[in-house]
């Protein structure tokens, strides 16, 4: 079963449990969300009816814990520790999980000195054991650990809650992301069809190449039997002039010498 079906079925059972309660009972529910090891996503108990009615109230510090795990990271909860109730080594390291997440959002090379700030790591071992056994075990994230750089590469992050306003933001980068798509389809047409009249240019050229070459072979095959025939003519001629003659002298001797 992949992490994305796990998380629909975890997230209708909460919700379904924090449904059916109200004011301090829902205490339980959120402690129990927050801590367990395959929830990652909260937005949809925070829509709850019931949840939400928590504003306001007394009770009101349950519905910030749960904003915290949907929106926040380890370092706001040191921020605002002191209105908040202490979390358990569960929530600790759920938040420090999501943590991870929210910093892969942005950068998808973190360095250690950043991760260990951010996380309250205090030396190298402990973070790549993190990142190891808590993270890329639970198959939220993937990537490569660079000892030699000091960075981890972050090839995959399951995506966290959206945060209020952060629907818009996405909307628009989507809408960007959509123009300079389509610039780069414009542009590619552009180059297939610039390609495709140089091709047929080419051809054309190369068929005005090869019908000259015939022609030259044509007239050098033509100048060739022209100069046989010449040849074939001049050595008839030198043969007529070549071959003796009787004169009249001649002839009238030949006349006595066959008399006699």
């Amino acid at each position: 079963m992949d992490i994305e079906q796990k998380q629909t079925e975890f997230i209708d059972h909460f919700v379904k449990q924090a449904s059916s309660l109200k004011g301090s009972s829902l205490a339980s529910v959120v402690t129990e969300a927050t801590s367990h090891p395959s929830l990652f996503a909260f937005s949809e108990i925070l829509a709850v009816p019931n949840v939400i009615e928590l504003e306001g109230t007394e009770h009101s510090v349950y519905l910030d814990v749960l904003r915290l795990f949907a929106y926040g990271t380890w370092s706001d909860y040191k921020c605002n520790s002191s209105l908040l109730p202490e979390l358990s080594s569960d929530q600790a390291l759920k938040l420090k999980q999501l943590t991870v997440l929210t910093l892969a959002e942005t950068n998808k090379v973190l360095a250690y000195g950043q991760l260990m700030q951010e996380l309250d790591v205090t030396n190298v071992r402990e973070l790549e054991d993190f990142l190891i056994n808590e993270c890329m075990y639970a198959g939220i994230v993937r990537g490569k650990l660079d000892q030699l750089r000091r960075c981890f590469e972050v090839q995959f992050a399951a995506g966290r809650d959206l945060r209020p306003g952060q629907l818009g933001s996405m909307i628009q980068t989507l809408s960007n992301w959509l123009t300079t798509s389509d610039n780069l389809l414009v542009s590619i047409q552009e180059k297939i069809k610039w390609a495709d009249n140089m091709s047929e240019l080419d051809k054309k050229h190369r068929k005005d190449v090869e019908d000259r070459v015939e022609e030259v072979k044509k007239s050098l095959s033509l100048k060739d039997r022209v100069e046989e025939v010449k040849k074939s003519l001049s050595l008839k001629k030198l043969q007529t002039v070549s071959r003796p003659t009787l004169t009249s002298e001649g002839m009238r001797r030949s006349t006595l010498n066959l008399v006699e």
